[in-house]
């Protein structure tokens, strides 16, 4: 994709959330996501940050995790992610709606970062509530092969290394070994490790990635 392209895919996918998340009732944004310990209000809130964050919010935010003891990447996202979280509902659907177009940038990141984080957390969300709510399947690809080609945060090709992972609903396979068959959206989320992701695949590797994965992997994503 071209950068423009990703882009239009972005807004897209955050326009997608807004319409999803803008549908619930307010009970369900008190509910659990995919994300460990992110209320769906939590996971809505985060997807406020990218747009509007800046180096100083990022190093204030290490500063804090520093302090409680937790100076790691997922740490300070975690603190940040609860902070913006403590927002009314009515505030956090306001940034989401003004984030749509935003071509603003996290410190350190890059478009195709902010597609995965947009796309993931869609399903975070979609996932755990039991809505069914695929993303296009050619902007999933091209947040897979991101994920795929980047060791941070993800360690995708090191997880699943001896797997062979086919694309059922675009041209997309990567990894050698025994193969792995799923649509571009389950297999984006088993790339950010996300174990719902497993309950999507077909494929001679499946039940053996499900033994192997399922008891090392956390639903999060930074």
């Amino acid at each position: 994709m071209a950068e423009e392209d990703v882009w239009a895919a972005i807004a897209t996918a955050r326009n997608s959330f807004v319409d999803l998340v803008a549908g619930l009732d307010p009970a369900d944004w008190e509910r659990p996501s995919l994300c460990t310990g992110w209320r769906v209000h939590d996971v809505a809130a985060h997807l406020t940050l990218a747009p509007t964050s800046s180096r100083a919010a990022l190093a204030l935010g290490f500063a804090r995790a520093l302090l409680r003891g937790r100076a790691s990447f997922d740490g300070m996202m975690d603190i940040l992610t609860r902070d913006a979280g403590t927002r009314p509902r009515e505030e956090i659907l306001a940034a989401l709606h003004a984030a749509v177009g935003s071509h603003h940038l996290a410190p350190g990141t890059t478009p195709r970062v902010a597609l995965v984080d947009a796309l993931v957390h869609t399903q975070d969300v979609a996932v755990a509530l039991g809505i069914d709510a695929p993303a296009p399947p050619v902007a999933a690809r091209e947040a897979a092969e991101r994920v795929w080609a980047v060791s941070f945060p993800f360690r995708a090709r090191q997880r699943l290394a001896g797997f062979r992972l086919v694309a059922a609903d675009v041209s997309w396979r990567r990894g050698e070994g025994q193969q792995v068959t799923g649509s571009m959206t389950a297999l984006l989320l088993l790339l950010t490790g996300r174990p719902a992701a497993l309950a999507h695949l077909d494929g001679d590797g499946a039940r053996r990635l499900a033994r192997s994965l399922a008891p090392h992997d956390r639903e999060e994503l930074p």
